[in-house]
């Protein structure tokens, strides 16, 4: 008997051991990974901007492959991350990932990106500082686009089955509910992420139009 007790409490040790080790990989591990793939990304996609006759822009760019770049001024002047095609879990891994299905950057639409908000370089942890009026600047192989941002990432929380977030022109279903401007013809932005930074199956948007486009000389 007190040889089982003895390895019952070695066995719940090693347990905890494990699962100590698999939150610590989650918050700081992927962090590091995610933080050099990122950079890799952001340097080889750059690379390829610079060499003449490919059709690099996002609409052309193969589902998990690099289109763009996002600068958040809020977050600092060093921020930049890489905007890859598609949500799938090894695109989040990159940097932010476009919603399949929705506008490119500077068409009319609705440019619609999901990104961590915790593990995997977090490019959103710092969501909730956002305001209405910060910039989101995408930069793509021919152009920059700025866009504004019209809502406060607060004040909209929905269910992650709440799709309605990535529609042309986003109607909120809640009567008085957070939206963009009811107005065909938009050049949209939506930023998605988690609500919280430990799991959560809600999610927090923000809502923003484009202000200005600027052609990259030579493009």
């Amino acid at each position: 008997m007190r040889r089982l007790t003895t390895w019952l409490g070695v066995a719940m040790m090693l347990t905890g051991v494990v699962l100590l080790g698999y939150v610590g990989w989650q918050f700081w591990g992927t962090n590091w990974t995610s933080q050099r793939a990122q950079e890799q990304v952001r340097t080889s996609l750059k690379q390829q901007w610079e060499q003449p006759g490919q059709n690099l822009r996002p609409a052309y760019v193969p589902q998990g492959k690099a289109s763009a770049l996002i600068r958040i001024p809020r977050f600092g002047d060093d921020y930049v991350v890489p905007v890859l095609e598609g949500t799938t879990d090894e695109v989040l891994a990159k940097g932010y990932g476009h919603f399949a299905d929705t506008a490119d950057p500077g068409e009319v639409g609705n440019y619609a990106l999901a990104a961590h908000r915790v593990t995997h370089g977090e490019p959103l942890r710092r969501m909730p500082e956002l305001r209405p009026g910060d910039q989101v600047v995408v930069e793509t192989v021919d152009a920059t686009y700025t866009y504004r941002l019209d809502t406060d990432p607060n004040a909209l929380v929905i269910p992650f089955t709440g799709v309605w977030v990535l529609d042309r022109v986003p109607k909120n279903p809640q009567a008085g509910g957070v939206q963009p401007a009811q107005r065909a013809g938009q050049k949209l932005i939506t930023l998605t992420t988690c609500s919280e930074l430990f799991h959560t199956d809600d999610r927090m948007i923000a809502f923003g139009h484009l202000v200005r486009t600027e052609p990259k000389t030579g493009a």
